[in-house]
């Protein structure tokens, strides 16, 4: 039975929406977070383990001196504090992709802890996001439900467990209550999500593909009858992989819970399933407290106590992060703010960045990719970056036009042709026939035949009007199928017409 839904903009009329989100991100570290099976995207099932991975009796774990490396490296960027002692725990539960019944994680002594983080918006408002903790622990296997519906237990003939993903090192970043972003909650949590996405690529601790399942979130909400109510009863919505999604997910959380309790029915405390098919959440179980946990201390592991001075090593060599980046590339390529944010928003900076680095202009880069480009994108419904040409071609293409060889319109049938995987720009150049024609012979013979055509035209134009001169040059781009320099032409015609 599908839910009952409040209209979203009548849902935050009435009610204040707070929200909370759990990011994990797989760290990639080249091997497991607490044994030495290797780790990396698409290796046959079950072959990348080892008795730790499997959780066999007598096996015993060893911390990954890289995985706390790269946590430390996550918090610092986060402005947490590091912790001078931290240790792991054993977190109690049974599911069959964890062999070992219990995770190993980090419980009331986290790695980092009280930071913040600044968001900014699509149109530059920026919101402070606080950070309750970010802690490390390690991924479950991966379960493949086999006859069932859409891939989902429900119904299936069997089951399948991938164990090589257990063991995979995670830090899970944990926010504070989000309050104070009323009608543009949704959207800030999309933000949110993919500003810690870009900050663990410039920290060099993940691939953060989404797609693979590098970056997850459980997305929390609640509503309240005003902004200094209590907070209200949360849900937890488990696993949501793409920006798109999360936003989604609150607003749907938003619509459902404001008509619970129109209807004067309590918020179930429970975790739920996302269902990027019809966009809604699904009841999953009663939400767990951490005492159903049963946490404690890991015998095996002995704390671990980062010395001051390789923490402030680390963050001495801290790379640039993406907000400090995208201003400084603000002001090298002289952007305007709108026209920065617009790059942003298509995600866009890094591949113009690149095609500055292989030659273009700032203008002209920007041209391309927010132009013709994102035109292209927008009509396949694609992200840019997973258009068919790289940075290198369109720094290739503009060289061209700037060396005179193509015109600005030659220059996007060559695009086409670079599109449709018909080689390097060069290359279309070649084989299309594309190239100005520079050779002021065959012009003078395009424009004699021309005004020969237009004898009024000339008259005109010896009688000092100018105006005229635009059919000659028109006349004379057909003749050369628009290969012809139009500003070349006009000299041409001019002098032509004087003499």
């Amino acid at each position: 039975m599908s839910d009952t839904l409040v209209p979203y903009d009548d849902a935050v009329d009435r009610y204040d929406p707070v929200f909370g989100i759990e990011v994990h991100v797989e760290l990639g570290t080249r091997t497991k977070m607490f044994d030495g099976a290797e780790q990396y995207f698409g290796a046959d099932p079950n072959t990348q383990i080892t008795p730790v991975s499997l959780g066999l009796p007598g096996a015993l774990p060893a911390v990954n001196g890289t995985a706390v490396e790269y946590a430390i490296r996550i918090g610092l960027a986060l402005n947490c504090g590091i912790a001078e002692s931290c240790r792991f725990a054993r977190k109690n539960y049974f599911y069959p992709d964890v062999p070992k019944n219990f995770q190993t994680s980090q419980y009331d002594e986290p790695i980092a802890h009280d930071g913040w983080v600044d968001v900014e918006l699509e149109d530059g408002a920026v919101f402070r996001v606080e950070i309750e903790r970010a802690h490390m622990e390690e991924d479950a296997g991966k379960n493949t439900h086999v006859g069932g519906a859409a891939g989902r237990i429900q119904g299936a003939t069997y089951s399948l467990v991938d164990y090589n993903r257990a063991g995979v090192p995670l830090v899970e970043i944990v926010t504070k209550p989000v309050t104070g972003a009323g009608e543009r909650a949704p959207e800030l949590a999309r933000a949110y999500v993919q500003t810690l996405r870009d900050m663990f690529r410039a920290l060099g601790v993940s691939e953060a593909r989404m797609e693979r399942g590098n970056v997850r979130a459980d997305v929390n909400v609640s509503l309240r009858p005003s902004s200094d109510s209590p907070l209200g009863t949360r849900t937890e919505t488990k696993n949501v992989n793409s920006f798109r999604s999360v936003e989604r997910a609150v607003r749907y959380e938003i619509s459902r819970q404001a008509a619970l309790l129109d209807a004067g029915q309590p918020v179930v405390q429970e975790t739920r399933h996302w269902h990027e098919d019809t966009g809604h959440t699904t009841s999953g179980r009663i939400k767990s407290d951490a005492e159903d946990y049963r946490y404690f201390p890991e015998p095996d592991l002995v704390p671990i106590v980062p010395d001051r001075a390789w923490v402030e090593e680390i963050r001495a060599h801290l790379p640039e992060l993406p907000a400090a980046r995208r201003r400084r590339l603000q002001a090298d390529w002289g952007y305007a703010d709108a026209e920065m944010r617009d790059v942003v928003n298509a995600g866009a900076v890094e591949l113009i960045e690149a095609t500055v680095e292989a030659g273009a202009g700032p203008a002209a880069a920007r041209k391309w990719w927010m132009g013709e480009l994102a035109r292209t994108a927008k009509e396949q419904g694609v992200d840019l970056e997973v258009l068919p040409v790289t940075p290198r071609q369109i720094g290739a293409l503009q060289r061209l036009v700037d060396s005179g060889r193509l015109t600005d319109k030659l220059a996007r049938q060559v695009l086409e042709g670079v599109l449709a995987g018909e080689g390097e720009p060069e290359e279309v150049v070649v084989a299309r026939g594309l190239e100005v024609v520079s050779d002021d012979g065959p012009l003078l013979a395009a424009i004699d035949q021309a005004l020969a055509a237009q004898p009024d035209v000339v008259a005109k134009i010896q009688g000092g009007n100018l105006g005229p001169v635009g059919a000659i040059i028109g006349a004379v781009m057909k003749a050369t199928r628009g290969q012809a320099d139009a500003a070349r032409v006009r000299e041409l015609v001019l002098e032509r017409v004087q003499s």
